[in-house]
C-alpha cells in the first residue's frame, strides 16, 4: 500500500512536468466529454476537477496535457473518485496517447469504448484494491485495436473472465510492460509471451490460480522486470535463464518451482531484487553467488536448500535485507553479513548456524541502518552481553528464541538506550536474569521471555506504557508484582510458581494464562473487573470456593478452563450470553449439581468437557443443539437414567461430534442408535483433505487439553489432532442386544478411531460391520455378556484378546476358546441392581488392585479365569456364586469410577 502511495507521490510530479510543455489542442467534444464525467463525480470526491469549466481549455486543465509531439495525455492518478464508474466517454478522445486513471478508486465495468482509443501507447487502470473489472470482450478488442500500445497495467483489475490465451493477441512487436498483479487470472499463462522482443516488465504476482512455466530453450529477452509470486508456477528452471543479461528485479516467491538453481543464474550480474521465498528448490547455493553485486534483497527463506551457506556478503556490499530463514543451513554463522552497513534486515532463523567461539556469539555490530534481527531456532550457544546491542539505535524487532544453550545478561549499568525497540523474543533459551537493559526502551510492544529459568520476584513493570503482550510462562517465577501498561492486551504466566494473579493496571486484557501454578484460595475477585476478557485459564492450581457470578458479564468470552482446581458447588447459570464461547473445560474439580442448560445458547460451541467431577442429572439432550460442537466429555461423574433415542426437538444431533466420552457414570437402558447415526463427522471423511493440525482455542495459539481413556490408559492429552476421533461409552449400565440399526451406523462410520463399549451388559454377537471403520485401531469390549464368534477380517485380525476378555459366551482367534465346540448360550436377561451382572463380584479394578494377593498374582488369575476357563474349581465357584445371588434381592453394589 504505502509503495502505491509513493507511485503516487512520483506520477504528481510527472504531472507537473507535463504541464509545463502543454500546448491547447483540446476538441470540443473532448472538453464536453470530461465535463459529463464530472457531473458523474461528488463535488469534494477529488481536486483535481476542480478546474474543469466550459469556459476553459481542457488542455489548461488540472490532470491533462496536450502535446503536438506526443499526443494528449489523461493522467487522473492518484484521486479520490469514490467508486466512480470510469465514463464512457474517455472513448471520444481519439487522439489520446496516454490514460492513466490508476489509484483513483474507480469501480464498476471497464467500458468497451475505451478499445477505440487506436493511438493509446499507454494504459494504466491500477488499482490499490479490487475495483474495477474487464470483460472478455472488451478486453478482446483493445488487444485487437490497440496496435500501438506499449505500456498496459492493470494490477488489482478483476480479470477472471478474460482466458489467459488472449493475452496473446497483445502486439508482440510493441508491447514493453504488462502489469496484472492481483487480476484474479485463471488457467494457464501462455509461455509464448515470455518470448516478446521488447518485453522488459511482466508482473502477474497473486494471481493464485494461474498456472505455467517458465521457457525451457530460446529464451532471449530484455525482461528487467519479472515478478510470478504468489501463483501456481511450476517446474525448474534451466540453463536458458542466464540468458537474461538485463534483469535487475524476479520475485519467484509463494510458486512451486523446485530443483537446483542453474549456474548460469549466478551471471546475471545486473539483478538487485531476488526473492525464492516459499518454492522448492534444492541443493547447495554455491559461492557464485557473491556475483551478484548490486544486489540490495536477498530472500531465499522457506525451500529446501541443504549444506553449509558460503560466507559470501563481503562481496554484496550493498544489501539491505538478508532472509535464509527456515533452511536447514549448517555451519557458521555468515560473519561477514555482520559488515553490511546498510542492512536494515537480517534473518536467519529456522537453520542449524552455530558461532565459532562458545564464550562470544559475535553480536556486536556497526549496524546503524539496522531494524530487524532475527536469529531464532538455531544451535547457537554461549551469552549475549546486553552491550552488544549498543550500535543498534534503529532496532525494532530482535527474536534469539529457540536457542537452548543461549544466555543473556546486563551489565550493571546500561547507559544506551534502544528507544525504538517495540518487539524482543527470548524464549526457550538459557536466560536465568531478567533483561533489566529493556526499562530504557519505551516503545517496547511485545516480550517474550517463555521457557527460560527466570526465579524469584519480578517487581514492577511500569516502564512500558505500550506494552500490548507479555509472556512469562514455564519459568521458575515466584512472583509478578505489577504490570503498568493499560495497552496490555495479552498476559501469559503460566507453568511458573505463583502464589498469587499479578496486578494488573489494564482492565481491557483479553488474554490471560495463569494455569500451572500456586494459586489458592477463591476464585480471584480482581478478575471479576476484566470485562472484554476472551481467553481465560485459571487450569491446575489449587483454587477452591465457588465458581463467581460475575463471569456471566464477559460477553466476549471464548474459552474458560478451570480444569484441575477444587472449585466445589453448583455450575452457575452464567450462559445465558455465551455466544462466543468456543470452548469450556471444569474437568478434575468437584462441582456438583445439574449441568445448566443455558449452555445450549452457546452456539459456537466446540468443547464442552466437565468430567471427573459430583455431578448429578441425567443425559443433557440440550448438549446436541449446539451445531459446531466436536468434544463432549462427562466421564466419571453421577449422570444417570436412560438415553433416549427419540428427542423430538433435536433433528439433527451431534453433527460435528468426533469425541464422545460419557464413561464411568449410571446410564442405563439400550445403546442410543439414533446418535451414532448422526456422528457425520466420522462417516465417509477424508483425511488427505483435512489440514492437519492440533485443535485450537478460538485463533489463539494455544491448543485444548482433556484426559481420555486410550487402550484403557487414562491419558492426558496436552494437545489432540483435529482429526482424532473416539468413543467411549465404558463403565456404565447399557443393557440388551445390540439395536439393529447400531451395526449399520458403525458400518459408516469409516474415521472411527477408538470404541470402548467395556464394562456394560451388552449381549449378543459382535456385528460383523464394526469391520467397516477403517481407521478403527483401539476396540474394548471386555466385560460384557456377547456371545458368539469374534469377527474376522480387517483391522480386527490385529486385535489382541484384551478387546474381548470378560465375555463368556465368546470365541474365535484372539481367544483360546475355540468357535467348534460353541453352543451358543440364551443371552441372560438383566437384573434391576447393579450386582446381579455376573462379573459384578469380580470387578476388573479388584484385580489391578491386587485383591489381596498382590497385583501380579492378581493379573495372572484373571487371565487365567477369563481366557481358558480353567481352573475348573475356580469357575464353577464363581458361577454358583452368581446362580445363588439371582435367587435373592440384594443391596446394589456402589457406582463403578
Amino acid at each position: 500500500m504505502w509503495g502505491y502511495r509513493l507511485l503516487c507521490i512520483m506520477l504528481l510530479h510527472f504531472r507537473v512536468i507535463f504541464s509545463v510543455s502543454s500546448v491547447k489542442l483540446c476538441s470540443p467534444e473532448e472538453s464536453f466529454a470530461l465535463l459529463q464525467f464530472k457531473n458523474t463525480i461528488s463535488m469534494d470526491a477529488s481536486a483535481s476537477t476542480k478546474s474543469w469549466n466550459k469556459d476553459g481549455d481542457c488542455c489548461s486543465w488540472d490532470g491533462i496535457t496536450c502535446d503536438e509531439m506526443t499526443g494528449h495525455k489523461l493522467n487522473l492518478a492518484c484521486n479520490d473518485f469514490n467508486g466512480t464508474k470510469i465514463s464512457s466517454n474517455f472513448g471520444q478522445f481519439t487522439k489520446l496517447t496516454h490514460l492513466n486513471l490508476s489509484f483513483s478508486y474507480f469501480s464498476g465495468i471497464v467500458p468497451s469504448q475505451i478499445s477505440r482509443l487506436s493511438k493509446l501507447v499507454a494504459l494504466d487502470l491500477s488499482g490499490d484494491i479490487p475495483g474495477t473489472k474487464f470483460e472478455q470482450h472488451t478486453f478482446n478488442n483493445l488487444a485487437k485495436n490497440l496496435t500501438e500500445l506499449r505500456y498496459l497495467l492493470l494490477d488489482n483489475v478483476q480479470m477472471f473472465s478474460v482466458v489467459p490465451s488472449s493475452l496473446l493477441n497483445l502486439s508482440s512487436a510493441s508491447l514493453i510492460s504488462l502489469s496484472l498483479g492481483s487480476g484474479f487470472l485463471q488457467g494457464e499463462f501462455p509461455i509464448d509471451i515470455f518470448h516478446f522482443p521488447f518485453l522488459r516488465q511482466l508482473t502477474l504476482s497473486d494471481n493464485r490460480h494461474l498456472t505455467g512455466n517458465l521457457p525451457k530453450s530460446n529464451w532471449s529477452s530484455p525482461l528487467r522486470i519479472l515478478d510470478l509470486s504468489v501463483t501456481k508456477f511450476s517446474g525448474k528452471i534451466t540453463d536458458t535463464i542466464g540468458n537474461l543479461r538485463d534483469l535487475k528485479f524476479l520475485d519467484l516467491s509463494a510458486c512451486y518451482f523446485d530443483g537446483l538453481i542453474p549456474n548460469s543464474f549466478w551471471n546475471l550480474t545486473e539483478i538487485t531484487y531476488l526473492a525464492f521465498e516459499a518454492n522448492f528448490f534444492s541443493g547447495q547455493v554455491p559461492a557464485s553467488l557473491s556475483n551478484l553485486k548490486q544486489l540490495t534483497v536477498l530472500n531465499l527463506e522457506d525451500n529446501q536448500f541443504s549444506g553449509e551457506f558460503p560466507d559470501v556478503f563481503g562481496n554484496l556490499s550493498k544489501l539491505t535485507r538478508i532472509s535464509l530463514a527456515h533452511l536447514n543451513f549448517t555451519g557458521q554463522l555468515p560473519l561477514s553479513a555482520f559488515n553490511l552497513t546498510q542492512l536494515s534486515l537480517l534473518e536467519l532463523s529456522g537453520n542449524q548456524f552455530f558461532q565459532q567461539s562458545s564464550s562470544n556469539p559475535n553480536l556486536t555490530f556497526e549496524l546503524p541502518d539496522l531494524t530487524s534481527l532475527d536469529f531464532s531456532s538455531n544451535s547457537l550457544s554461549g551469552t549475549v552481553k546486553a552491550d552488544m546491542f549498543s550500535n543498534l539505535k534503529n532496532l525494532e524487532y530482535v527474536d534469539l528464541s529457540n536457542n537452548n544453550l543461549l544466555s543473556l545478561t546486563t551489565p550493571g549499568t546500561v547507559n544506551f538506550a534502544l528507544s525504538k525497540l517495540e518487539v524482543f523474543k527470548f524464549s526457550s533459551c538459557n536466560v536465568s536474569q531478567f533483561p533489566d537493559f529493556l526499562r530504557t526502551s519505551e516503545n517496547l510492544v511485545e516480550l517474550d521471555l517463555s521457557n527460560n529459568k527466570l526465579t524469584g520476584q519480578i517487581f514492577q513493570l511500569d516502564q512500558w506504557p505500550y506494552l500490548y503482550f507479555l509472556n512469562l510462562s514455564h519459568n521458575f517465577l515466584t512472583s509478578v508484582e505489577r504490570i503498568s501498561s493499560v495497552e496490555l492486551r495479552h498476559l501469559v504466566v503460566q507453568s511458573n510458581l505463583l502464589q498469587r494473579l499479578p496486578f494488573i493496571l489494564s482492565s481491557r486484557i483479553r488474554f490471560l494464562s495463569v494455569s500451572d501454578n500456586k494459586l489458592t484460595g477463591e476464585f480471584p475477585s480482581s478478575i471479576c473487573n476484566l470485562s472484554t476478557i476472551e481467553y481465560l485459564n485459571l487450569s491446575n492450581n489449587s483454587l477452591s470456593g465457588m465458581i463467581p457470578q460475575c463471569l456471566a458479564n464477559f460477553d466476549s468470552l471464548s474459552l474458560l478452563d478451570l480444569r484441575k482446581n477444587q472449585f466445589r458447588g453448583s455450575i452457575p447459570q452464567i450462559f445465558s450470553k455465551c455466544y462466543d464461547l468456543v470452548a469450556l473445560n471444569l474437568n478434575d474439580n468437584e462441582l456438583e449439581g445439574k449441568l445448566p442448560p443455558s449452555l445450549a445458547n452457546c452456539g459456537d460451541l466446540e468443547v464442552l468437557d466437565v468430567g471427573n467431577n459430583k455431578i448429578n442429572d441425567a443425559f443433557p439432550y440440550w448438549t446436541a443443539t449446539p451445531p459446531r460442537l466436536q468434544v463432549l466429555v462427562l466421564r466419571s461423574n453421577s449422570f444417570h437414567g436412560p438415553i433416549y433415542n427419540n428427542v423430538p426437538s433435536i433433528k439433527r444431533p451431534f453433527p460435528e461430534l468426533r469425541i464422545i466420552d460419557i464413561s464411568r457414570n449410571g446410564f442405563t437402558g439400550l445403546l442410543p442408535a439414533r446418535y451414532f447415526q448422526s456422528l457425520k463427522a466420522m462417516m465417509h471423511g477424508d483425511n488427505d483433505d483435512i489440514d492437519l493440525d492440533y485443535m485450537n482455542s478460538a485463533g489463539y495459539d494455544q491448543y485444548y487439553s482433556m484426559i481420555l481413556t486410550y487402550k484403557g490408559v487414562d491419558l492426558e492429552m496436552e494437545r489432540v489432532l483435529n482429526i482424532f476421533t473416539t468413543i467411549d461409552l465404558s463403565n456404565n449400565r447399557f443393557e440388551g442386544m445390540i439395536p439393529k440399526e447400531i451395526p449399520l451406523s458403525l458400518g459408516n462410520l469409516t474415521q472411527l478411531e477408538s470404541l470402548d463399549l467395556s464394562s456394560n451388559w451388552l449381549a449378543g454377537e459382535i456385528p460383523v460391520e464394526l469391520t467397516s471403520p477403517t481407521a478403527l485401531s483401539v476396540l474394548n469390549l471386555s466385560f460384557n455378556q456377547l456371545v458368539g464368534p469374534i469377527p474376522q477380517g480387517k483391522q480386527f485380525d490385529s486385535f489382541q484378546n484384551d478387546s474381548f476378555i470378560g465375555n463368556l459366551g465368546l470365541c474365535g482367534f484372539a481367544l483360546t476358546q475355540q468357535c467348534s465346540n460353541y453352543e451358543v448360550p440364551p443371552a441372560p436377561m438383566p437384573e434391576e441392581d447393579d450386582t446381579s451382572s455376573s462379573w459384578a463380584w469380580f470387578d476388573w479394578k479388584i484385580v489391578v488392585m491386587g485383591y489381596g494377593c498382590g497385583v501380579i498374582w492378581g493379573l495372572s488369575l484373571a487371565y487365567l479365569a477369563f481366557s481358558t476357563g480353567k481352573p475348573r474349581w475356580l469357575m464353577m465357584m464363581m458361577f454358583e456364586r452368581h446362580d445363588a445371588k439371582k435367587m435373592r434381592r440384594i443391596k446394589p453394589r456402589p457406582q463403578r469410577i
